[in-house]
């Protein structure tokens, strides 16, 4: 099964660009699912066909869903919910409303997402899985999702587990007007984190799993999706390919485009500098909104000719590695962080885990034991890259 993830600034053609790669894999003989986790979906205008919260067959081999994000908290959240609820309304006296309004775990909406990417993975049922994401500080919420809510978890779940939840529980009805939650809240919380966490390991296979950067030849869009690029490796999440969208065709030659076209000239130069290392493909602007099969086939050949969407575009994309240096006996961590500013960046180390913080978004990578004992040396930028050096002080 291949998953590949398109995203972006919103208003760049994702939802069309999503479309339009799910019926070209479908008409290749792929059996393809297309899903939106935009929460404003707009894939069954572009497909100009109804979808909804459950997968509906669209055409031979081809499927869509509209992703329902309550699917995650009937399925996981309903029981540590209704447990919270009763605390908030015996403690606080809130009503009902605002009670399960203030007990939905932040992320959980984003979360249903990735759900559903791990329930057709565990199924096979696809060969190929098309996700049409949401604009690009929502898909960094929803990927981000794993470590921040692990966060959570750790330190408040826990404390309702083992020694500490034993001494606590009989003090629990006065304190919080109500018992701790039993083990079987506990573990559908558990079974929740899990799923995030394997979904987290799947997008970051890059045998597996691609990130692609839908874009416009305009300078602020290409920033934002450096950014988005700096992010995503952040996360150690592969992206294979940029695309860029709505290129004025050489037929246009109106004198009014002509400085239009001059800027989205020199800026394809800088798309093709700025991400060298990635395949970048190119859609040009049609002369009306793209809607419907015959609409998405003209921009499917534009992007991908007679080759599979399905295929690796890259064959280097980057994830952290570490390299243990023989002679030393020192490691290397090597995080992939392009277009990074270094006054944006701030590490933070304990003995197991490294925290890693780039503008407003932070990664706990969880370091291999051979690293706990070892110090931190020195950090630098080297090549697009951060490299943290573990230094074995026995050698010196």
């Amino acid at each position: 099964m291949r998953i590949i993830v398109h995203t972006g600034k919103g208003g760049v053609g994702k939802t069309s660009v999503s479309a339009a790669t799910a019926l070209r894999c479908a008409e290749m003989g792929l059996k393809t699912i297309v899903i939106s986790t935009d929460t404003a979906h707009s894939l069954g205008d572009s497909l100009e066909m109804k979808i909804g919260p459950e997968p509906i067959q669209l055409y031979d081999n081809l499927w869509g869903q509209e992703v329902d994000a309550r699917y995650s908290m009937d399925k996981y959240w309903w029981r540590i919910q209704n447990y919270l609820i009763n605390v908030f309304k015996q403690r606080e006296g809130l009503d009902d409303i605002v009670a399960e309004e203030i007990t939905i775990l932040p992320g959980l909406e984003e979360g249903a997402h990735l759900l559903w990417i791990n329930q057709y993975f565990e199924t096979q049922e696809f060969d190929v899985l098309i996700v049409d994401a949401a604009p690009t500080a929502e898909t960094l919420r929803l990927l981000s999702l794993p470590d921040a809510s692990r966060w959570w978890f750790e330190r408040t779940m826990n404390l309702m587990k083992g020694m500490t939840g034993r001494l606590l529980r009989p003090l629990a009805k006065p304190l919080f007007g109500t018992d701790l939650p039993e083990q079987e809240e506990l573990d559908s919380v558990q079974r929740l984190f899990d799923t995030l966490s394997k979904v987290a390991g799947l997008l970051a296979n890059p045998e597996l799993s691609t990130m692609r950067l839908v874009m416009t030849p305009e300078k602020m869009v290409i920033k934002e999706t450096q950014r988005t690029y700096t992010y995503l490796n952040l996360y150690g999440y592969p992206t294979d390919s940029v695309i860029c969208n709505r290129i004025i065709p050489p037929e246009v030659t109106d004198p009014y485009f002509s400085a239009w076209k001059d800027s989205q000239r020199k800026n394809l130069d800088l798309i093709g500098e700025a991400f060298g290392g990635l395949k970048v493909l190119k859609a040009p602007m049609f002369n009306s909104d793209i809607g419907g099969l015959d609409d998405l086939r003209r921009l499917a050949d534009a992007l991908y000719d007679s080759t599979n969407p399905s295929q690796i575009m890259t064959s280097e994309v980057g994830t952290h590695s570490i390299e243990h240096d023989l002679e030393t006996g020192d490691y290397l961590l090597r995080i992939p962080l392009p277009f990074a500013d270094k006054t944006d960046l701030d590490l933070y180390r304990s003995a197991d885990e490294l925290t890693v913080r780039v503008g407003p978004y932070r990664r706990n990578i969880v370091l291999p034991y051979a690293l706990w004992k070892l110090e931190t040396g020195p950090a630098n930028f080297v090549e697009g890259a951060l490299q943290i050096r573990f230094v074995n002080k026995q050698t010196e």
